[in-house]
């Protein structure tokens, strides 16, 4: 008998709320980014420049764990 694989709706909603934390991270450290570069002279410029480089890089790493999270609740057999 075929064991029929259902998506667990639990793991989905999970991989959703990651990547939608990801979308906001994407838009946010480039913005970041964007102030610091636009004031190089600025004594905020090194904490910002850190700061959007560590959003930016998180929401590429949140990105794919979303995905993969809402690929194992739609594949991983139970």
């Amino acid at each position: 008998m075929m064991e029929e694989n259902r998506t667990d709706k639990q793991v989905l909603l999970k991989g959703i709320k990651t990547l939608v934390f990801a979308l906001l991270s994407l838009f946010m450290g480039p913005i970041l980014l964007s102030f610091a570069f636009s004031k190089p002279d600025d004594k905020l410029y090194y904490p910002l420049l850190i700061v959007g480089c560590a959003i930016s890089a998180l929401a590429v790493f949140m990105l794919f764990k979303g995905i993969r999270i809402i690929m194992s609740s739609m594949f991983k057999k139970k």
